[in-house]
């Protein structure tokens, strides 16, 4: 079976959905890696500044 690449999927894609549901899927997906980023980024300023007051 072959693969399929970003074109293809990008052209299915933009067949069945329309450019408000496009755009919302992008939207969702921005927001959940921003809320991931976010908190990995919090996460780990909290761990340098408990290490910190520790020694």
């Amino acid at each position: 079976m072959k693969k399929w690449s970003f074109y293809s999927i990008a052209i299915v894609s933009l067949l069945f959905l329309t450019s408000c549901e496009a755009v919302e899927t992008v939207f969702k997906a921005g927001m959940w890696w921003g809320i991931i980023v976010v908190c990995v980024i919090v996460g780990i300023l909290l761990l340098i500044f408990s290490k910190g007051k520790n020694s």
